[in-house]
């Protein structure tokens, strides 16, 4: 497989959207890359595919810009190109919430790498005998598709939901361990940025969310496959297309920001 697939976000301050989407239009370009970036004054989020050579280029561009030097992306393989042309967006938010207050980069949620969270499954407790609780803050074709056994499901339509959905179900978690996950993750960081808000105080988030899971720990304790927003549909424990068939019309649309 000789496409390289590569997601990676930041929340960091940006101004200047208009001149930042353009420059980045035209590296991509420049580079026969496709794909999606998301830019917002709270950050960026971006899934490209292509040659070795045009990914590590593009990446070495970017982090020549101070704001963007130390993100390291997520990488998968195919033997085609999973999008069909190079877009870059201006958005409100790279992750929608509607919640102006959550703002990651003032400061992150504790995180939990893949291997720690492997070993508290594994054991059945985190570290200080709390019982662990996975809650999945994706959409419901998403998990539909795969996600952590025994992991709380909100089945909701977008991630705007998950305030309300979360606000309804505070006492499940009363005296718990919270894991947050999400596909890369985005989702979960501010997700578990909002718990923290509203007081609930063992929360953290999945540092890298479920594709670095997979990619650290081969997918133990996972069941299915990953939704993944681009051609592919999905990817396998070891990172390759699961070949599923195309979901239907409202998940085939989603942006990767829902």
């Amino acid at each position: 497989m000789s496409i390289v697939n590569i997601s990676a976000y930041k929340f960091i301050s940006l101004d200047e959207l208009p001149a930042l989407r353009d420059q980045l239009l035209e590296r991509c370009e420049s580079l026969a890359l496709k794909g999606t970036i998301l830019l917002a004054p709270e950050g960026i989020n971006l899934f490209l595919a292509g040659s070795r050579a045009a990914v590590d280029g593009f990446m070495a561009a970017l982090r020549e810009d101070v704001r963007f030097a130390d993100m390291e992306p997520k990488e998968s393989l195919s033997d085609e190109v999973p999008f069909a042309r190079m877009r870059v967006r201006l958005k409100r938010e790279i992750i929608t919430m509607r919640l102006p207050t959550i703002r990651p980069e003032g400061g992150r949620a504790p995180a939990v790498d893949a291997s720690t969270l492997r070993r508290w499954l594994d054991q059945g407790h985190d570290d200080d005998g709390r019982e662990v609780v996975l809650l999945d803050t994706r959409n419901d074709y998403e998990t539909d598709v795969g996600k952590f056994r025994q992991a709380v499901d909100y089945r909701i339509a977008s991630f705007a939901e998950f305030p309300a959905a979360i606000a309804a179900d505070r006492a499940r978690y009363e005296g718990r361990t919270i894991v947050s996950y999400c596909t890369g993750g985005i989702r979960c960081e501010k997700a578990a940025l909002h718990m923290q808000d509203l007081g609930m105080p063992h929360v953290y988030q999945l540092e890298g969310g479920i594709l670095k899971y997979l990619e650290q720990t081969g997918g133990t304790h996972w069941r299915g496959d990953c939704f993944v927003f681009d051609g592919r549909v999905a990817v396998d424990r070891a990172l390759t297309p699961a070949g599923i068939p195309m979901p239907a019309p409202r998940a085939r649309g989603q942006d990767p920001d829902a």
